[in-house]
């Protein structure tokens, strides 16, 4: 029997759409599942079900998997991010030969892949964290795929991963290695917190607008937003589930506001604070959620709390100028942390190619995202564009007075308020945290500097 081209470890929704592209591209393709009770079925259904018996192998048999690759071997492993991934790397190591090449598709924290490229090297193996963005579809017809870690690995599967990557603009393929060792999976889990932010912000926008105006109404706005400067894939599903009905009732209403999420979110907020870097935007969209959570516990509070508010109607303009007023901050934070630890790391990412890979098959696809890829050609910050400055400026009357209008309505938006300080603090020349200092040196000796003279020179002072 000839052996496979590439492998695949775990059939579930992204692995099995991730399977089914690989084939559509002409891949000869082994693909394994675990056998257990829950996950009997995978296998079977997977291999009855999919269109091309000619190209793909089916095993429940690690071993027998191994054996039917080509080498080097090639192995995408698309299981639950944490030890499920240890789990089968620990199982992989007994068959693999040097040289071999495990790719890691899952969202892996990047320092969980620098220690696992650590453990397989040791072996011979080589290992890409590959971040992979763009939900059940994307990996079906097309995702946004950030591979890091070994660039001869990378080299090696580069034909696979470029071929069932999405085409940007110029049909250039939306996968680009990032950089060394836990690159990949970092910028992945930047995008999640990019895309937090995003989400929040877009529900912000809904809920000032919900209490005077229909779905469909809303679904207009955000349709006409769609068709200018702001188009993005979250707005234009927000489009669609606005409009979609079960019935005569709208499908949205009918949902619990109790938000999940799966850790990439708050993993984002974690690395910027354990940097000094200040996501204020996506760290606001995750507490939002876990405020979001507690429902009951909200509801029993605001049977306490009697609040009579008359809302009045918002200017649709006042709304639209804050929503790009803020997606722009989201960005410029977003893509300044990722420079950050590339610096720090030596991982010399390139952000405009991080934007380019991300203007389509992810989740965070946009216009905008469009318009950074020259942008970060000639500069490292959106704040280092005259152009980004003028915008954002002229957009702060808006903002005022959008954030005036939910205070007064007592409607929550804690991302569009977030993006706001951070703005007000990023360009002020003097913060009161000359007090701050002198609280510090007050009870705890840490020191300070003085305005009249050189920095870097620290005073104490015995209050």
């Amino acid at each position: 029997m000839s052996k496979s081209s590439f492998g695949l470890i775990g059939l579930g929704v992204m692995g099995k759409s991730l399977a089914l592209n690989i084939l559509r591209n002409n891949f000869s393709l082994s693909v394994y599942n675990r056998n257990t009770d829950q996950e009997a079925h995978l296998l079977t259904d997977f291999m009855k079900e999919n269109e091309h018996q000619d190209l793909v192998i089916g095993f429940s048999e690690l071993k027998d998997f191994v054996h039917s690759l080509e080498s080097p071997r090639k192995i995408l492993l698309m299981v639950s991010a944490g030890p499920a991934v240890d789990s089968v790397i620990d199982g992989l190591i007994t068959y693999l030969d040097k040289d071999d090449i495990i790719i890691d598709g899952g969202n892996s924290h990047y320092l969980d892949t620098e220690k696992r490229i650590a453990k397989v090297e040791e072996h011979g193996i080589q290992y890409l964290g590959c971040g992979i963005s763009g939900g059940e579809e994307g990996a079906l017809k097309g995702p946004s795929i950030m591979p890091g870690g070994s660039k001869k690995a990378y080299q090696n599967v580069s034909p696979v991963l470029e071929s069932i990557a999405a085409k940007d603009a110029s049909e250039k393929p939306c996968c680009s290695f990032v950089g060394p060792g836990g690159a990949g999976n970092f910028v992945k889990t930047i995008h999640n917190g990019i895309e937090y932010a995003e989400m929040q912000l877009i529900a912000e926008c809904y809920e000032v607008m919900r209490h005077t105006k229909s779905n469909e109404e809303i679904s207009d706005i955000f349709e006409s937003w769609n068709k200018s400067d702001l188009s993005s894939y979250l707005l234009g599903i927000t489009v669609q589930i606005l409009r979609k009905k079960e019935g005569d009732q709208y499908l949205l209403d009918l949902i619990l506001d109790r938000a999940a999420n799966k850790g990439t979110g708050s993993w984002s907020s974690q690395i910027s604070l354990g940097n000094g870097m200040a996501t204020t935007m996506m760290t606001d969209a995750v507490f939002a959620r876990y405020i979001s959570a507690q429902k009951d516990r909200r509801v029993a509070i605001s049977r306490q709390v009697k609040r009579d508010v008359n809302i009045q109607d918002i200017e649709e303009s006042i709304i639209e100028d804050t929503y790009r007023f803020a997606r722009i901050v989201n960005h410029q934070q977003g893509f300044a942390l990722i420079n950050e630890l590339s610096n720090k790391n030596g991982w010399d990412i390139d952000l405009s190619e991080i934007a380019r890979v991300w203007t389509n098959g992810c989740i965070i696809r946009s216009s905008l995202m469009e318009r950074l890829i020259p942008l970060f050609r000639e500069q490292q910050d959106l704040f280092d564009s005259k152009h980004t400055l003028e915008q954002l400026t002229q957009a702060e009357e808006a903002v005022s007075l959008y954030l005036k209008y939910v205070i007064e309505a007592k409607s929550p938006s804690p991302v569009v308020s977030s993006a706001y300080q951070y703005w007000l603090g990023i360009t002020a020349g003097n913060l009161p945290a000359n007090l701050l200092q002198a609280q510090r040196d007050f009870f705890g000796a840490h020191t300070y500097e003085r305005t009249d003279s050189k920095r870097g020179v620290f005073f104490h002072t015995n209050w």
